[in-house]
């Protein structure tokens, strides 16, 4: 086990395990949270029972729809080719470019309309960090509806990942390899007995379980063989192992030789010592700091082995060790795009953000759901901030804080083309006038300048700041007071204050 928090449960210690382990509240979010005490906190993050129809899914991401437009799809491309036979090819060839323009527009919509239905879960959730666990599941296990193309697909992955969120690691594992997205992603489906494709066997040990160094050339090259003859039923979603498309020879892995299919070598991947340290320093770093020490690896290693690899015991023995709320961890992390984005709308109190703002933002900043560069998932921490990203975050802001007009640019104007996904609509947000500044700053409170900055201090950092900016603040609410502090003065001291290097932290 790790060292233990101290009994005493600060409102900044509850805010620090708010923010890694969900995306941050509002000031009375916060204090109800303390309020339950560090211990029936972490639990009260740990439950599951949200109920099922909570956050509906898109009528197009309900599986008996998907089947139904996929058989339509079908079916149409059949008719298109009785169409056209007996044209010329060049008029043929037209007709079909133009049903497959049809198509990838609808999968477009239904990506930006799958991003939407997450995003909004991440923010309005009552359960975060379930939906943190599933936002680095997603990252771990990394496919993209670039080359997926069928968005119905990352949203039944999506679910897979947030219904083993707190389970089993080597079971989830083991559902990924029969996943249909990670299938297409990795080119599993094309895996076959005498052509065996590598990609799943070296990333499924490289990227997924192991690390490198843990496993041989061999072992991927005997492994993939292992991995064939596994189909995907574009109409229904679901994977089948198909015997005479798998290699059935002996393979030897680890050492060990048999006739192996897939399971049965994820299976042997965590017999192996390093799978258990390699999850848990990926976990502990993903919400505590990089870089733990061994010891506090193998502790939590033991505990992921004793749980058979599930991995709420995991989270609960981080949330409450002492190195969770040390120095070294609060207000250390870089927040990621998701995690700005969203911390803020919660902290200005924007329950319906102007349209289009998440994905416009997520575009900016680097980070948009389900498109992760690459199988590797998004580079973290430092790789976040750069001084075109840093800037768009002050402006993003002040688009926010102080509305379009005000603000700047309307949303729309802002936009960057991300390639495989529909443009939002122009002009997006021209219409927003900013958060209420009532609840944000009631009046009363903008008489005293100092009281005003220390409430909006805590509502942004949850924590103190240097001396010398908490005193510019001050100093500049002092300035624009004059005989009455609008909502327009407000407005500009809150962008101010996350206009600075110490809000990109958490």
């Amino acid at each position: 086990m790790l060292p233990q928090a101290e009994p005493t449960w600060t409102l900044n210690e509850a805010a620090h395990l708010l923010n890694r382990a969900g995306f941050g509240g509002n000031p009375e979010e916060i204090k109800a949270f303390h309020a339950l005490g560090r211990v029936k906190a972490v639990d009260s993050l740990l439950a599951t029972d949200e109920p099922a129809d909570a956050f509906p899914l898109p009528t197009w991401a309900n599986r008996e729809q998907a089947m139904a437009d996929a058989r339509k799809r079908f079916e149409e491309r059949r008719e298109l080719q009785r169409s056209t036979r007996g044209m010329s090819e060049e008029k043929a060839e037209k007709i079909r470019r133009d049903a497959r323009r049809e198509e990838q527009q609808e999968s477009r919509r239904h990506a930006l309309e799958g991003q939407g239905w997450w995003f909004r879960r991440m923010a309005q959730t009552k359960y975060p960090l379930r939906e943190k666990m599933t936002l680095f599941w997603h990252d771990h296990f990394a496919t993209s509806v670039q080359k997926v193309r069928q968005p119905i697909l990352l949203i039944m992955q999506n679910e897979l990942f947030r219904e083993h969120a707190f389970g089993s690691f080597r079971d989830l594992t083991q559902g990924v390899l029969m996943d249909p997205a990670m299938m297409l992603y990795l080119d599993t489906q094309s895996s076959r007995k005498g052509k065996p494709n590598e990609n799943f066997a070296r990333e499924v040990m490289e990227l997924f379980t192991l690390g490198e160094g843990n496993y041989t050339e061999q072992d991927i090259r005997e492994a993939a063989r292992a991995f064939t003859g596994y189909s995907l039923n574009r109409f229904t979603g679901k994977v089948t192992h198909t015997k005479r498309q798998w290699d059935e020879s002996p393979k030897t892995i680890f050492g060990k030789t048999g006739p192996f299919d897939g399971k049965q070598v994820i299976d042997m991947i965590f017999e192996k010592p390093e799978a258990a340290p390699f999850i848990a320093r990926k976990i502990w770093e993903f919400f505590v700091y990089e870089n733990p020490s061994e010891t506090a690896v193998d502790a939590l290693a033991e505990i992921l082995r004793k749980s058979d690899y599930r991995t709420a015991p995991l989270l609960r023995e981080i949330f409450l060790s002492k190195e969770f709320y040390a120095e070294a961890s609060i207000r250390s992390q870089i927040k990621s795009p998701v995690q700005y984005i969203i911390e803020l709308l919660k902290q200005l109190e924007i329950d319906n953000p102007p349209t289009g703002f998440p994905i416009t933002a997520q575009q900016q900043l680097g980070q948009v759901l389900f498109m992760p560069p690459n199988v590797a998932g998004w580079d973290w921490g430092q790789a976040w901030i750069n001084t075109n990203t840093l800037l768009t975050r002050y402006n993003l802001a002040g688009f926010l804080t102080k509305g379009a007009e005000t603000g700047g640019k309307s949303m729309g104007e802002e936009q960057m083309k991300t390639p495989g996904m529909a443009p939002g609509p122009k002009r997006m947000g021209r219409a927003w006038q900013g958060p209420d500044y009532e609840k944000i700053a009631p009046r009363p409170l903008r008489e005293d300048p100092e009281k005003l900055v220390d409430s909006l201090i805590f509502r942004f950092f949850q924590g103190p700041i240097p001396a010398k900016a908490r005193g510019s603040f001050i100093e500049y609410a002092a300035a624009k007071k004059g005989v009455v502090f609008t909502d327009k003065e407000t407005a500009e001291l809150c962008h101010l204050i996350l206009s600075t290097p110490y809000y990109q932290l958490c």
